[in-house]
């Protein structure tokens, strides 16, 4: 998970299990679409940070509430989303949003509606409002592509759509009151003095009113651009620079012409927009873009219509994106999962404008010839489940889409690298790794063939083999990241060897043998920070003595470890697991290590001081993305059953159709993702394998709709909360004797069929010949 600026316990989780088949009576049948069971509340509460509002599929524009953006840096990761669940005021809408990020910036763009005489031009507090309006829960309504919430000061019906790049707002005010909107560019997500850098107004003789701001947060020098039209015309306004006495002499703001009407240029914009009395609901439609000005005019006019049209088409490609996974499951179980899809499906989001402009990592206009650049990749996170889940639920296009993206970001970036995390077409140098690695290779050796191959190796390799980032020089000349040279040693150490890996697997599908040899030498670095005295994973100076002292429970952000300790790391070598067993002393020491994570007992320990470890199953975390293989490497050891036991464990503590209902940041669809695989029935542990490791399905029935026309449909027969065990599997109606299935079994199309019992079948994928392979097997 990405981490925030100061680090704060984020444990708990949530306590309501995903129910099976004999609970449907009781809970009444769920709806026959997938949309209609999405919740968007679930993760606004708790750890989950996912946001209400309204986004089409990876739609640039998030149009959301945001319930507190006054918070100073250090009091904000509550609020990484805008919008927490259990706040009593609603602040504005603001036009971005992340999906569940553990760190945040964001929040461009807040509007505000206000009804009568006297307009507030400061949002106020929760306790002495200005702009600042109370709701109710029971006011609000959220589902995919729209939120409606009343604004009980007011007594304003507010309601939002958007489309791709469009954000359409409808504001419905009481009868005989004056209508206003306060336009407010100083408003921001992890908001501190000084982050916005400067911005402008333009009210164009057309009425319509253009503009952009550039901040300093997360992204340094990260520019948006916005164009936005009323329903009605304005019959006042007032652009207002709150801070005057700042000088901008000689700066020319990027498109901008001189027919303006007004124009403001300032540090502390905003506007005030008045109306008058309105015989109709107020209808505002906002386009964005990261290139400039008339960039947002032609997104405007790119996606036309108004409220209810937009909606629409928001609605219909929101229902053919879920409608790409049908769900036959009792009604609580279903929304869980269909919401977990729905949060799958919400970023990389679309970056490039409608004629394929974008603003890039050198901070220059490019232009994406032939497909939609994306940027917001939290790729520490996402290239476990969310970007394998997308080569299967999405057309050919997306993935395509983001490895060109990637492989264009790492041409026009100023280091010669992949992204690490990205958003805003922008570098943050968040988290560790270089895993735009394994998304790619997974996308090429699946098939996909719709980007440039060669170009693809020629960036993996760049990336794996800049010396200055992360210790990498260290790791080429050592074989593993010594931590007196380098914070997060040994994580860095395995996650770069599990990246090499799958950097000598694309290769050697290309033929690229010199490439792929060197590769699978570096593959095997993760022993070099393996202990097999002590059967840890630890942190090695640079003489090649370990680090001490050392405690495998201690988390402490900056040391040995990324986001987690020694318990979580020590299985990070998902491409040679059959290796690491053999280094722990066989397959029932392992399970017997395994065991004794999920049962440790935390009651000693305080995690008090670390931020993002939320969501504790002894020492397996769950909130946190390093423990998310684990529950599935007992089939590695032969005894698939206990995978069974503890994913029924995992996912009954730590989902829930609740705003609480994420145990930890959905990380842009991390969490979520895990869930979607898990309820299917299989999990991609080695992203890069074309591997999908068995475990037991939480649906009764789920049918993928795969391009081409073909589906794949699994079945659970007997499925129930007793019948938590695998008796027997078939495939295409044939006994399925190993624990795992092929990625190209899947995409083939056919039936996948579990069993199911109250005992497990203890021979079922146990012989070392049907478990999933690893790299020394």
């Amino acid at each position: 998970m990405s981490r925030g600026a100061l680090h704060r316990f984020a444990a708990g989780s949530a306590a309501v299990a995903l129910v099976t088949a004999p609970a449907l009576a009781q809970q009444g049948a769920a709806p026959a679409r997938t949309i209609d069971s999405v919740d968007p509340f679930i993760g606004t509460g708790g750890e989950g940070h996912s946001f209400p509002g309204a986004v089409a599929p990876f739609g640039m524009v998030q149009l959301s509430p945001d319930t507190d953006t006054s918070c100073m840096i250090r009091d904000c990761y509550a609020h990484a989303a805008g919008y927490r669940h259990d706040d009593p005021t609603i602040e504005g809408f603001s036009h971005t949003h992340f999906s569940g990020a553990g760190h945040s910036d964001l929040g461009d763009v807040l509007v505000m509606p206000v009804a009568g005489d006297a307009v507030a031009l400061d949002p106020g507090t929760p306790t002495a409002p200005g702009y600042r309006s109370r709701f109710s829960h029971d006011d609000e309504v959220a589902r995919p592509g729209y939120y409606a919430v009343t604004l009980a000061s007011s007594r304003i019906r507010a309601e939002l759509t958007a489309g791709t790049r469009v954000g359409v707002h409808r504001y419905t005010f009481p009868a005989g009151q004056a209508a206003h909107l306060v336009l407010d560019l100083r408003r921001s997500l992890y908001n501190y003095p000084g982050k916005v850098l400067w911005s402008g107004l333009h009210l164009r003789p057309d009425g319509t009113l253009t503009g952009f701001r550039e901040t300093r947060g997360w992204a340094p020098g990260r520019k948006l651009f916005f164009a936005m039209r009323f329903s009605a015309p304005l019959t006042d306004h007032a652009l207002i620079d709150r801070d005057p006495d700042v000088a901008y002499k000689g700066f020319q703001a990027p498109g901008r012409g001189s027919d303006a009407l007004a124009e403001k240029l300032g540090r502390q914009l905003e506007a005030r927009l008045d109306f008058g009395r309105l015989d109709r609901p107020l209808e505002v439609r906002v386009a964005l873009s990261g290139v400039d000005e008339a960039g947002a005019v032609a997104n405007l006019d790119a996606e036309p219509g108004d409220f209810a049209a937009t909606q629409a088409r928001t609605r219909a490609a929101w229902d053919q994106a879920l409608g790409a996974v049908e769900l036959e499951a009792p009604a609580k179980t279903k929304t869980i999962v269909a919401t977990a899809l729905y949060h799958s499906l919400i970023a990389p989001s679309v970056w490039s404008d409608a004629d394929g402009r974008y603003r890039g990592p050198d901070d220059q206009v490019h232009r994406a010839e032939g497909y939609t650049f994306r940027s917001t990749f939290s790729l520490w996170d996402t290239f476990r489940a969310e970007h394998p889940l997308l080569t299967l639920v999405q057309p050919e296009a997306t993935t395509n889409d983001v490895v060109r993206s990637l492989i264009d970001s790492q041409r026009h970036s100023p280091h010669g690298i992949l992204p690490v995390w990205q958003f805003a077409g922008r570098e943050t140098w968040t988290m560790i790794g270089y895993h735009a690695v394994p998304v790619i290779a997974d996308a090429y050796l699946k098939g996909f063939r719709g980007f440039d191959a060669d170009a693809a190796l020629a960036a993996m390799v760049a990336s794996a083999e800049y010396a200055s980032y992360g210790g990498l020089g260290d790791y080429m000349k050592l074989g593993y990241v010594p931590i007196d040279r380098e914070p997060e040693a040994a994580s860095k150490t395995v996650e770069y060897a599990y990246d090499d890996w799958t950097i000598a697997r694309m290769a050697r599908a290309m033929g690229r043998t010199d490439v792929a040899q060197r590769f699978e030498r570096r593959a095997s670095n993760w022993r070099n920070s393996f202990d097999v005295k002590t059967g840890w994973l630890r942190a090695r100076n640079s003489d090649g003595s370990y680090r001490t002292p050392f405690d495998p429970t201690a988390i402490n952000y900056g040391s040995d470890y990324t986001e987690g300790n020694a318990w979580q790391y020590s299985w990070f070598m998902p491409q040679d697991q059959a290796g690491l067993f053999r280094l722990l002393g066989g397959d029932h020491k392992a399970i017997a290590k395994l065991d004794a994570m999920f049962d440790y007992d935390n009651s000693k320990l305080d995690y008090s001081h670390a931020e993002d470890i939320a969501g504790l199953i002894g020492q397996y975390i769950h909130g946190n993305e390093p423990s998310h293989h684990v529950a599935y490497l007992y089939s590695y050891a032969g005894a698939p059953w206990r995978t069974q036991e503890r994913l029924k464990q995992i996912v009954d503590t730590q989902y829930a159709a609740t705003p609480e209902g994420l145990s930890g940041n959905d990380d842009l669809g991390q969490m979520s993702a895990w869930l979607v695989f898990t309820a299917l029935g299989f999990y991609p542990v080695a992203p890069g394998s074309n591997q999908y490791v068995l475990g037991r399905p939480f649906v009764s029935r789920a049918t993928l709709r795969l391009s081409g026309g073909k589906s794949f449909t699994v079945r659970a027969e007997n499925l129930s909360e007793a019948n938590r065990y695998v008796r027997s599997v078939t495939l295409n109606g044939a006994p399925l004797r190993r624990s795992w299935i092929a990625d190209a079994e899947v995409r083939a199309g056919g039936e996948l069929r579990f069993v199911m019992g109250d005992r497990p079948d203890t021979r079922w994928g146990s012989a070392r010949a049907v478990r999933p392979f690893s790299l020394s097997r």
